[in-house]
């Protein structure tokens, strides 16, 4: 857990994501590991995760706001609508099959991927406004699926504010700030529904596991301000090429798994 900790960390500082597509898998496999109930352990994963990534991205955005990259006119405006998505990801949590939103979230972090790679970086971008309704939609979407994940939407979140004329920069530093509000709704609800099933997991409260948590913080929070303070000294449009990049990667896993399956 330790080992693991520091490149999630580090990557959630650079990439402002919350960890969680690393964390989850590694959780997942040290719960399943175990001996853990079969029917928990993956929620244990995802509410585990949300709870590391409450101080990581915290840390993050503080660094984040050091160099003026973060929105918080945007963190307001679209974030209320994610953590909609996220109540309602987590009520479906517990019974919904995730076979079939494995292969959707792994077409779309590839087109994502796609994008980001074939961008070119503007010396000059026009902003365009976000209208309520794609808030609306974009935002309990990211909500939804980032409940079922257990990550902090980053994943999602830069690209789409990417497409909307955000520098790179503050769109890793928006996203950040966003992933903050969709760790703290995640980590509550999943807190609560282990509560509410009586779960009674070992060295746990609800679906959060203690010890993973005390192991991951002071080593995410640790590593994500370095990772936020590498990103500013790095090419922007090498940026977005890194994190185009990392999702293709990250897409190409998450097609694994669902063939796996």
């Amino acid at each position: 857990m330790a080992l693991t900790a520091i490149p999630v960390g580090f990557v959630a500082g650079l990439f402002g994501i919350g960890g969680g597509l690393i964390t989850v898998p590694f959780l997942f496999f040290i719960f399943n590991s175990l001996g853990i109930n079969q029917e928990y352990v993956m929620h244990l994963a995802v509410g585990t995760s949300f709870a590391i990534i409450i101080p990581t991205s915290a840390v993050s955005v503080i660094t984040h706001h050091k160099y003026n990259a973060v929105d918080f006119n945007i963190v307001k405006s679209y974030g209320g609508f994610i953590v909609l998505g996220v109540v309602f990801g987590i009520i479906f949590a517990a019974s919904l099959k995730t076979k079939t939103l494995i292969l959707f979230f792994s077409i779309v972090i590839f087109l994502l991927s796609i994008y980001l790679l074939l961008l070119k970086e503007k010396e000059k971008t026009v902003a365009l406004e976000i209208k309520l309704h794609l808030k609306i939609v974009l935002g309990f979407l990211v909500g939804f699926v980032s409940a079922l994940m257990g990550i902090g939407g980053a994943i999602m979140n830069v690209p789409i504010l990417k497409f909307f004329g955000y520098t790179i920069n503050k769109a890793i530093g928006s996203a950040a700030a966003i992933g903050f509000l969709i760790a703290l709704s995640g980590a509550i609800g999943f807190l609560v529904t282990g509560i509410y099933l009586k779960t009674n997991i070992p060295l746990s409260i609800g679906f959060m596991n203690i010890p993973a948590f005390l192991i991951f913080i002071p080593i995410t929070s640790f590593m994500a301000r370095i990772g936020a303070r590498t990103v500013h000294s790095i090419d922007k449009n090498r940026i977005s090429k890194y994190f185009g990049f990392f999702l293709f990667i990250m897409a190409l896993k998450f097609l694994y798994e669902y063939f796996k399956l």
